[in-house]
């Protein structure tokens, strides 16, 4: 099993999810979630004021899917969240050693 997250720019959320759900891949954790890269920010003007916005606004889509299914779930991500600029995301893949359904105490990919 793998866990995947990718941190996406945020309007690009229903692309992703409709793209996901055409490849048969069901189950997404989403969050709004803040952070910065590459681009540090930016500057915004406010009533004469200059303020420095370190932490942009982002989503964090987190999935859980069997080996297989996670490099065609990658690949999908990438696709359907790139814009082609600064900014686009990172997706993050991490093995995952055991899960438990709390409800019924099921282990493994039948937790799933």
């Amino acid at each position: 099993m793998k866990k995947i997250e990718a941190i996406l720019k945020p309007f690009k959320l229903d692309e992703v999810k409709e793209a996901l759900t055409q490849q048969g891949i069901h189950g997404m954790t989403v969050s709004e979630v803040r952070g910065f890269g590459r681009q540090r920010g930016h500057t915004e003007l406010y009533r004469g004021a200059e303020y420095v916005v370190d932490f942009l606004p982002k989503i964090k889509i987190e999935l859980l899917l069997d080996d297989e299914d996670a490099a065609k779930a990658c690949r999908v991500i990438e696709e359907a969240g790139k814009t082609g600029k600064i900014g686009d995301g990172k997706i993050f893949v991490t093995p995952v050693e055991d899960i438990v359904r709390i409800r019924t105490g099921e282990r493994g990919a039948e937790a799933v």
